[in-house]
């Protein structure tokens, strides 16, 4: 055998490819009916692309106001690729919103999609304890309400893995 042959490794995909559909979630294997969870990196990548075609620009045009090469940004609107804080705020300012917008505006589809599996997997059977999984359940401020407002930027919801 050759010094290249021993060196070449068989590649194996960490997820899925992404199907046609914006962010499509893949069932579980664990749980063949229930959609996975969804990564930040689709997420944030997602709200970038919305925000940007709804303001009718190319990505030429974000990338190059970003100051963000053209290849990377399109990595990170397909979620192929984590951002650091500073390319987010970057490509955030160039589409002139702040990053709390966009992580707001993540952090907004990341709940209702995880309202969407919870409701797939009280729909999926009685697997709660038994199959070894907690529920995302709704409860009391986390910590006493502060005066004028719910308790954290969640209000009154508790998330739990």
């Amino acid at each position: 055998m050759s010094i290249r042959a021993t060196s070449q490794a068989d590649v194996i995909p960490l997820r899925p490819l992404p199907t046609a559909a914006p962010l499509a979630i893949p069932a579980t294997p664990e749980l063949p009916g229930l959609p996975r969870e969804p990564l930040w990196r689709d997420l944030v990548g997602e709200v970038l692309r919305r925000e940007r075609r709804a303001q009718g620009r190319t990505l030429k045009e974000v990338s190059e106001a970003a100051r963000i090469s053209m290849a990377y940004l399109s990595e990170v609107e397909r979620g192929r690729k984590e951002a650091s804080s500073e390319v987010l705020a970057a490509a955030a300012q160039a589409l002139g919103l702040s990053l709390a917008d966009v992580l707001a505006l993540a952090g907004e589809r990341l709940v209702s999609l995880t309202a969407v599996r919870a409701r797939s997997r009280a729909g999926a059977g009685s697997l709660g304890a038994a199959g070894g999984h907690r529920s995302v359940r709704t409860a009391g401020p986390a910590r006493p309400a502060r005066r004028g407002g719910p308790a954290g930027p969640m209000g009154g919801v508790l998330l739990a893995a």
